[in-house]
């Protein structure tokens, strides 16, 4: 059985913000460009075992189901809703900021 994988609002923009701080700050947008692309890719393969990631262990995320996994240097922040069969990407993030304090801002958008 095939999960639907959807974009929040919050993963969208950091998406945009990632491409966009390598595209023009970094001045690379090749490299901007394959590095959205492979989490797009990794992000898109949850469509199928999304359980197969480890839960992220701070509360309240662990007790909602939040899971996550790495992309190069980013980290990728799911909920999958098994009830629906849904994979809702939550956030997308460089894992060497304080990802504890980027989490606690985050908003359940769906």
């Amino acid at each position: 059985m095939s999960w639907k994988v959807v974009y929040t609002a919050g993963a969208r923009r950091d998406l945009r913000g990632l491409y966009t701080y390598i595209a023009e700050e970094l001045c690379a947008p090749e490299t901007a460009a394959g590095q959205v692309g492979r989490i797009m890719e990794r992000i898109r393969s949850l469509s199928e075992m999304p359980m197969r990631y480890r839960l992220y262990d701070d509360e309240p995320w662990h007790g909602r189901g939040m899971r996550f996994f790495p992309v190069d240097n980013y980290l990728v922040f799911y909920l999958p809703e098994e009830t629906e069969n849904k994979v809702y990407v939550i956030r997308i993030m460089y894992g060497g900021r304080d990802v504890q304090r980027q989490l606690e801002d985050t908003k359940m958008e769906y």
